[in-house]
């Protein structure tokens, strides 16, 4: 038999809990708000955490951060190994501001050595940590990666559909990768079913060029103003 005297016991003590989580999640929005809102105008590239130094998309990283630290952006990146490295490398070697929003996991990540001191903060959450992504970029470069790299995508997406946030150009790199994803959503979400609309794809762009990465963002913002997303 169940003991149902013990699992309500239990359950209120999880709920006890949960209401002292509140004051943890304040104070990772505080640091990452006292944080960023510090920071100029930025660039958030996601990708792989196992993409490895000597491969072609981790050289690619590098330059793309370079090329838009140049450009006066600084880099925002999750903090980690493989493209978050590369693009923190990238904005460090220009010596534009080099931001890394570090998640804590329990198989990884420890936070690369490219970030700039004052501009890493450490998250538990992982929605605290979106959050300041999407608040204080003005783009997004997203180069080829698994599941978090495709949650952070659609998170941005999702907020700029819905209007909640400001549109900002997201820039996916590499088309190859992305073709087949992008095929499904036009031919499935769009034509067939029509669960979105021809204008949720405007903000959409696909490269392969770095120079092109730099040209997307500043035209954009020849029409927009450089700010907060919301």
């Amino acid at each position: 038999m169940v003991d149902k005297t013990k699992i309500k016991k239990n359950w209120n003590e999880i709920k006890t809990n949960d209401t002292w989580q509140i004051f943890r999640i304040m104070s990772e929005f505080v640091e990452g708000f006292e944080t960023m809102s510090k920071l100029g105008p930025a660039v958030t590239i996601f990708g792989s955490a196992r993409s490895k130094p000597d491969s072609e998309h981790y050289r690619l990283a590098v330059r793309i951060a370079k090329r838009l630290a140049e450009e006066g952006y600084g880099i925002i990146t999750g903090g980690g190994p493989g493209i978050m490295e590369a693009a923190n490398k990238g904005a460090k070697e220009v010596g534009a501001d080099s931001i890394g929003l570090n998640i804590d996991l329990p198989f990884e990540q420890s936070a690369n050595p490219y970030i700039d001191p004052d501009k890493l903060i450490d998250f538990r959450y992982f929605f605290v940590r979106k959050v300041m992504f999407v608040k204080y970029a003005q783009a997004f470069v997203v180069m080829p990666g698994g599941f978090g790299t495709l949650d952070e995508l659609f998170e941005a997406l999702t907020l700029i559909q819905t209007r909640k946030i400001d549109k900002f150009p997201v820039i996916l790199f590499d088309s190859g990768f992305w073709k087949g994803l992008l095929d499904w959503i036009k031919s499935e979400l769009l034509e067939k079913h029509r669960y979105i609309s021809p204008e949720d794809l405007d903000i959409i762009y696909v490269t392969d060029d770095v120079d092109e990465v730099v040209n997307i963002i500043n035209t954009f913002y020849e029409k927009y103003k450089l700010r907060p997303n919301f």
